[in-house]
């Protein structure tokens, strides 16, 4: 098992960057690997990710989930992993995400990027991506303010999250 961590400091209440995260669907633009994540209910998205020419899908489960504290997640089946994103203010308008991953690779690509730090500088772009992500917007694209605890949603918050329409600019 291998164990990547990383954070950063970015430029935005702590309540704006913990709803993006909750918008899984946005994962695309800021997470390179990442082709795909729908979810199909509060605590459960569906996964496509592409990594050294290697594409895997996989179902993760939300276990936890605590509005402007952290997300913890576990695939179900196979590949094996899981993690735990936190978020914590640094004053009104900035904020730590902190991002842990455990897994286990599979395979020789995914063996050999894990032994030559590979995955761990890719997880590590996507949290810069995502504090330019965010930071360029200035504000989440929606949010899902719910409440999961050992994969539970809490009474009156099972509701997926809102899609947000593209609104036309300019």
């Amino acid at each position: 098992m291998s164990v990547i961590e990383g954070a950063v400091d970015v430029d935005v209440p702590v309540h704006v960057a913990y709803n993006q995260w909750t918008q899984v669907e946005c994962f695309p633009r800021f997470m390179r690997g990442v082709r795909r994540v729908d979810r199909s209910r509060s605590s459960m998205t569906h996964w496509v990710t592409r990594f050294g020419g290697v594409t895997r899908e996989f179902d993760a489960e939300i276990t936890e989930q605590r509005p402007d504290d952290r997300v913890v997640w576990r695939t179900v089946g196979t590949p094996r992993s899981a993690g735990t994103v936190s978020f914590r203010a640094l004053g009104e308008t900035r904020c730590r995400v902190a991002l842990r991953v455990d897994f286990t690779p599979r395979g020789a690509v995914e063996r050999a990027g894990d032994a030559l730090g590979l995955v761990r500088r890719q997880v590590q772009g996507d949290l810069w991506r995502f504090k330019e992500y965010i930071e360029g917007q200035g504000r989440e694209t929606g949010q899902w303010r719910g409440t999961i605890s050992g994969g539970h949603v809490e009474p009156d918050s099972d509701l997926l999250p809102p899609q947000v329409p593209n609104w036309p600019t300019g």
